[in-house]
């Protein structure tokens, strides 16, 4: 049984997917999975459920929002943590996926190597303690 991570990055970036992907080639504690749509992101949930769901926000067809209703709702994957990636850095924005239940919104641009880094912070318990987190990071602290 592997203790990686398995991770469903959606966006419809390319360029975005490859520094993703690049990203996560410097940490072996994640499996990546990617795609360029939330119609292919149910598609591939339904085939190999992930650990953990890496969406964008904006995206034509359905948008990342709608996604992770859907994948919530048709995949079962409501238990499964998500994190928001995107270029909207607005407090309110990200405010408002946290409340809706997002784990974290990770702002663009971000650092690829950092970004997995980032994900494990994201994904710890809220404690306050510690030391801080990135600027780019977004998250509940109870």
């Amino acid at each position: 049984m592997s203790s990686k991570i398995r991770v469903l990055h959606v966006d419809d970036d390319d360029d975005i997917r490859v520094i993703t992907k690049l990203a996560f080639s410097l940490d072996d504690g994640f499996d990546l999975e990617q795609c360029g749509s939330g119609v292919e992101a149910l598609e591939k949930a339904r085939v190999a459920p992930p650990d953990l769901l890496l969406l964008d926000m904006v995206m034509p067809g359905m948008d990342g929002a709608e996604t992770w209703e859907r994948l919530k709702s048709e995949c079962g994957l409501s238990g499964t943590p998500v994190i928001f990636m995107s270029a909207r850095a607005e407090q309110e924005f990200a405010r408002k996926l946290l409340e809706r239940g997002a784990t974290a919104v990770i702002t663009k641009p971000f650092d690829p190597m950092t970004l997995c880094d980032q994900i494990r912070e994201a994904l710890k318990p809220a404690t306050g303690r510690g030391p801080a987190q990135p600027d780019n990071l977004l998250k509940f602290t109870a």
